[in-house]
């Protein structure tokens, strides 16, 4: 029955991460980064595209709002949100730069840029990750096993054990959950 497999494969996935030592190490040294990143003035910067967009909306909602702790707001920006830069960019110098340009305009050192894609293969994402290296903006992507061009250009990388687009997103907004928890807890309850 679908419904069976389709909840076995994500709680396998799931596993696999759970057991994963460097996929929790990289979560542990990407939070590491954005408590310090916070700590000195600097924001989170995040992006992608279909389901990946609503993941990263999410993230900074998390981020901006709060997720478990009634805190202070901290800075996020979700690149795929502001349908007016969107439309402009894509309109004017193309689809592929609607990322880039956002990080050209609002990037500076000391941010991180979270940059989820299931591909690992969209051009928007990769010109956004190849622009936040001229901002010397720390970068941390989250794509599918398979090899990609991300895998190449980024400063962290974590790649979910599936090939399956779904599987991939559930596991990316996890991750984004664990992250905030994460900075929250040690931004508000360490200190």
């Amino acid at each position: 029955m679908f419904i069976d497999e389709y909840i076995k494969e994500t709680i396998s996935t799931k596993e696999k991460i759970l057991n994963n030592v460097f996929i929790k190490k990289t979560i542990n040294d990407i939070v590491k980064k954005l408590v310090k990143a916070y700590k000195a003035g600097n924001k989170m910067i995040i992006a992608g595209n279909g389901g990946s967009a609503a993941d990263s909306q999410h993230i900074a909602c998390e981020m901006i709002s709060k997720l478990n702790l009634n805190r202070k707001a901290l800075n996020a920006h979700a690149l795929n949100t502001n349908t007016s830069v969107i439309t402009s960019i894509g309109n004017d110098f193309g689809f592929e730069y609607i990322f880039s340009r956002q990080i050209e305009a609002i990037g500076k050192s000391g941010d991180i840029f979270i940059a989820l894609s299931t591909s690992g293969e969209s051009i928007n994402i990769i010109n956004a990750l190849i622009e936040a290296k001229k901002y010397n903006i720390i970068t941390l992507s989250i794509t599918g096993i398979n090899n990609c061009q991300m895998d190449k250009i980024s400063d962290y990388l974590i790649k979910i054990p599936s090939s399956e687009t779904p599987i991939i997103q559930e596991s990316q907004i996890m991750i984004g959950h664990i992250i905030c928890s994460l900075v929250e807890q040690q931004l508000f309850c360490n200190g």
